[in-house]
């Protein structure tokens, strides 16, 4: 928490192991093959690891490092390490010799039992490995345990299949950089040697005071609200997006910056968001795998740094019913390594045939996979955000804006495109402001997947998931889409007239995806179901998208995930919605069983004292004893709902089968949650603030 300035060119990507520094400290003959493996896959043999490990660990220990750790994420959605010290065999002289060998770099070995598999992996097979992934550069961090060599690694069982985030991330990576490869070279490109997915994840989350925050149990094990009435005010002005940053949450982002561009997260643009105690953080586009790596980062950093402040972190994706909740808008392109960008459309789109066939193998990506789209972004909190009329509706559409739509409905009622809208001028009305470029499509904030210039802003995901899954399927959807444009292509005689009947057949066939109206409106879910589009509203109806014959040929095709993986991948997802819904239904049982209720009861023993007061002085007392009835009336219905929901709640936890508890768990125990919900939230607006148990939403998002 230092308060003094920072020159930001001089502390970033200090703590990183980047190129700079495997220039300076590396062998040229070293460095060369390194280069090679990082930008064209090449094996990298354990002499040259050894080098780079020894030199990797001289480095580590100039900047006060004593362990190192293979940093990797697991399918628990967050990141797992374990601890190893460079010390080695001791010395004679009764010194340690610091050791770091490559093949301490390149693998390492944790316990792979006790990670989520998904039936993948039996309790008694432990053996797991981490491999290095030489794209994402090793950075050193510090913090409470001092300073830890983190290197960047995929997890994989004994048998090779993937037990994480990364594996079928770099997999996807590769499929869809082969694909527009391939497109590219049918249209005339010979330079570019490389297509990356480029991705921005801009994070969005709350803050709340720490003091506050230990008062609410719910929020200790759940991470959201499961009680609360809303305060007076809300968001209702819209005087918190953009407003005027709070000193003490200014501090925290300063803190915040520094930290992250030490570790070479490019931090560039922070803001409120919309709801009060909200904000979001977003960095500069990276290469996917390394924009996935950051925005743990980024979450670990927020966590960490809102603790030193007396703060709390709130990453759910709805902690405060009632009030805007938290997602992670995945901007994605691809970007060739002589920075072509594949989806610029250029100043006249419908003459920039290579960007049309881009443009609707993408659209025809989402029409066909709109299912899994949606499951890429499934979690418990998101449930509670998605179609709120405040985040994108869990119907999966494609924005692109006036111009592009314009070109599309010529291709498609003509096949010819003869013209694209131009932007003009925006009128200031002002003769001492200038008069701007106006682009030729305004923006949409309601629409799921929308077009925004030269990328495409996925705007589903939740706030504390990984962006891994969202732009795993992206990519392979397109490199589905690229892989079947090509093998037409490729076989045409004609190719010109071939890619003109191509853009219009993909055109016509996917137009049905878009939709560049307001997509909270309840017109717009009618005209889906018309249209056949798919509105899966819960995770659990969105699930069984990852197993579909469509999904398991798509991933295998492109090697991405067996058809093993994906059934392992879909049974951790329902178990993980059982044991999240499991664990807040307990905590609504606790709060209410040995807070709520008896502070309640102790209430109304002051209520009917002061009715007998009252009585006893000869005055009417019709007033305080209505106020009495409401209160006994709602405490008896508070009773019922809570019997019923520990009766739904121990049904639940014996349910056999996982795709079965979940359901439940999702029809039953969801709705006797609510049924209990709403009889304390109505108490928490009569029962005096001093006898209620616990701080209300005012209380946390107006405290700051």
């Amino acid at each position: 928490m230092n308060s003094e300035m920072v020159n930001v060119a001089e502390i970033f990507g200090e703590n990183v192991f980047n190129d700079t520094v495997m220039q300076e400290r590396l062998p040229k003959k070293v460095y060369h093959n390194l280069k090679k493996t990082i930008e064209e896959g090449k094996e990298l043999d354990l002499e040259t690891a050894d080098v780079i490990a020894h030199e990797m660990k001289e480095w580590a220990i100039e900047k006060g490092a004593t362990h190192y750790t293979h940093w990797f994420q697991p399918l628990t959605g967050v990141t797992a390490e374990k601890h190893d010290s460079f010390i080695s065999a001791p010395l004679p002289s009764g010194k340690v010799l610091m050791s770091f060998s490559g093949k301490e770099l390149i693998k390492g070995e944790p316990d792979a039992s006790s990670f989520p598999s998904g039936g993948l992996r039996a309790t008694f097979e432990a053996r797991g490995y981490t491999a290095w992934d030489c794209t994402s550069p090793a950075f050193v961090r510090k913090d409470a345990a001092g300073a830890t060599l983190c290197i960047p690694t995929a997890f994989c069982s004994y048998k090779g299949e993937a037990l994480d985030l990364k594996t079928p991330l770099l997999r996807s990576m590769e499929a869809v950089g082969a694909q527009s490869l391939r497109l590219l070279r049918l249209f005339g490109n010979t330079t570019s040697k490389k297509v990356t997915p480029s991705v921005g994840p801009e994070q969005e989350y709350f803050l709340v005071d720490a003091k506050t925050f230990q008062q609410r149990k719910d929020l200790i094990y759940t991470g959201r609200t499961l009680f609360g009435a809303m305060p007076p005010k809300g968001q209702e002005l819209d005087d918190h997006y953009f407003g005027t940053i709070r000193q003490r949450v200014a501090g925290f982002m300063k803190d915040v910056n520094e930290e992250l561009w030490k570790v070479g997260v490019t931090a560039k643009t922070q803001h409120n968001e919309t709801a009060p105690a909200q904000h979001e953080l977003a960095p500069i586009y990276a290469p996917a795998n390394i924009a996935v790596d950051h925005n743990q980062l980024i979450m670990q950093t927020l966590k960490r740094v809102a603790s030193q402040h007396g703060m709390k972190c709130l990453l759910h994706e709805k902690p405060f019913a009632g009030v805007n909740g938290s997602g992670k808008h995945n901007n994605w392109s691809l970007i060739t390594d002589d920075g072509i960008n594949m989806l610029e459309p250029g100043t006249t789109p419908h003459e920039n045939t290579q960007f049309l066939l881009i443009l609707t193998c993408i659209l025809k990506a989402v029409n066909r996979h709109a299912d899994l789209l949606r499951e890429s972004a499934a979690d418990p909190g998101n449930d509670h955000r998605l179609g709120a009329n405040e985040a994108p509706p869990a119907i999966v559409s494609v924005f692109l804006g006036d111009q592009l739509e314009d070109v599309i409905d010529q291709l498609v009622s003509t096949g010819e495109a003869t013209h694209s809208l131009n932007g003009g001028k925006l009128m200031t009305g002002v003769k001492t402001l200038p008069d701007l470029a106006k682009d030729a499509t305004d923006r949409n904030r309601t629409s799921p997947f929308a077009f925004t210039g030269n990328k495409f802003e996925f705007r589903m995901v939740g706030s504390r998931d990984s962006v891994a899954g969202p732009n795993v399927v992206l990519n392979t959807i397109v490199a589905e889409a690229f892989s079947e444009a090509c093998e037409v292509l490729e076989q045409a005689d004609d190719f010109d007239l071939a890619v003109h009947d191509l853009i219009k057949e993909y055109a016509t066939e996917n137009q049905k995806v878009i939709f560049n109206g307001d997509g909270y409106s309840e017109e717009w879910v009618k005209e889906a179901q018309r249209r056949g589009l798919p509105n899966l509203k819960s995770m659990v109806e969105a699930i069984p998208a990852m197993t579909s014959e469509k999904a398991v040929t798509l991933f295998e095709k492109f090697n991405v995930y067996t058809k093993a993986e994906l059934e392992s991948r879909a049974e951790i997802q329902y178990e993980t919605y059982s044991k999240a819904i499991n664990i807040e239904a307990r905590t609504m049982i606790d709060m209410a069983s040995k807070q709520v209720i008896p502070a309640v009861i102790k209430y109304t023993k002051t209520l009917a004292d002061t009715v007998n007061a009252v009585k006893a002085a000869g005055v009417d007392a019709t007033v305080q004893m209505q106020i009495l009835v409401d209160v006994s009336n709602l405490l008896k219905e508070a009773k019922a709902a809570l019997e019923k929901l520990i009766e739904v709640t121990e049904t639940a936890a014996g349910t056999k089968g996982f795709v079965e508890q979940a359901n439940y768990y999702y029809y039953e125990v969801g709705a006797s949650m609510q049924g209990l919900r709403a009889p304390v939230d109505a108490l928490e607006m009569i029962v005096d603030k001093e006898a209620w148990p616990m701080p209300s939403y005012g209380d946390l998002i107006f405290e700051l």
